[in-house]
């Protein structure tokens, strides 16, 4: 049986209506897996209008779930605390939804954390709702077919990254990827490379300490553990290496040094993906893009990418399930 995913709508101003929509309707993702869809029905079907595509055209998408109405009936809704407010109830329902085993995984369309917070919601992403919704703290990665990064610490501003950088920190975000990559990519001895924070891996001291003070205990903690991990290495030349495939991942000190290389590489085709949760979401690699909402110029192709590595997800863990099972 295919795999059912609930899908969170994201800001209903933004371009998630139109990238749902588009997805859906890609072949390769209606032969991947079922969608039930969390957000505004009437933004859906004017958003369909708009693109032109006819309410009988073959689609992934089984059920739409409305949460909440902006009551666009003639034009799409404008960017605001309504829609801040609308974004964070479609997660919310989808996301409990997915936690209660109603669907088998998320995939969430992209929010705006500005108008989100304004409408009361004090988050700095899906990620931070997320592991509060779950209890435990995720790890991002940012997956494409070349190079995958992790983030060790998310969006907070980058004078606050030292004061923020922790060796257990960085523990945790690489096991979290081991495991992931074990369990969701049949990677039975993954290999990490761990990036330094300053340039030239701090010079022996000479432009910062954090490499020997933080990063270096935690690549000795998890190789004492007996796991690939090397490290730290200079941002500058890190990447090139690891996009040949000498590394299965990558972890990374702060956002930026993290999604610069990926999204240079693999801008529309990589999937942000919640690592350590107790169930699969993914989402695509942009933002909501408001000067191209509603103008059909959006592209599907990261939100297509999202669904499918959601449902192949979903896949390899029945498959380590049962092989799990098997062994006992």
């Amino acid at each position: 049986m295919k795999p059912e995913l609930g899908l969170s709508l994201g800001d209903p101003a933004g371009i998630g209506p139109e990238v749902t929509l588009r997805a859906a309707a890609n072949a390769r993702v209606r032969r991947a897996c079922r969608l039930v869809v969390y957000g505004d029905e009437q933004v859906l079907e004017l958003t369909r209008r708009r693109l032109g595509i006819s309410r009988t055209a073959a689609t992934a998408i089984t059920r739409i779930e409305a949460v909440r109405s902006l009551r666009a009936r003639a034009a799409l809704p404008k960017p605001g605390r309504a829609c801040g407010a609308a974004a964070f109830a479609f997660l919310d329902a989808a996301a409990h939804a997915v936690a209660a085993g109603e669907h088998d995984a998320l995939v969430t369309a992209p929010i705006n954390k500005l108008w989100m917070q304004r409408a009361g919601h004090d988050y700095d992403g899906h990620t931070g709702y997320l592991s509060e919704l779950a209890g435990t703290e995720a790890t991002m990665m940012l997956a494409g077919r070349t190079l995958r990064v992790v983030l060790a610490t998310t969006h907070i501003a980058l004078k606050d990254v030292a004061g923020h950088l922790g060796t257990d920190a960085i523990v945790r975000a690489a096991r979290a990827t081991i495991e992931h990559l074990r369990v969701f990519h049949a990677v039975a001895k993954p290999r990490l490379a761990v990036a330094a924070l300053n340039p030239h891996a701090g010079e022996e001291g000479l432009f910062g300490d954090e490499e020997s003070r933080i990063i270096e205990p935690a690549v000795r903690a998890l190789r004492r553990s007996r796991q690939a991990v090397e490290g730290p290495f200079p941002a500058d030349t890190l990447f090139a290496t690891a996009r040949t495939g000498h590394y299965d991942a990558v972890v990374c000190m702060y956002h930026d040094q993290a999604l610069i290389p990926l999204k240079l590489l693999e801008f529309g085709r990589s999937v942000n993906v919640s690592m350590g949760l107790p169930f699969i979401r993914t989402s695509p690699d942009h933002g909501t893009a408001y000067d191209v909402a509603g103008t059909g110029q959006a592209k599907p192709d990261s939100m297509i990418e999202a669904i499918l590595v959601a449902a192949q997800m979903v896949r390899s863990a029945s498959g380590a399930s049962i092989q799990r099972r098997r062994k006992r």
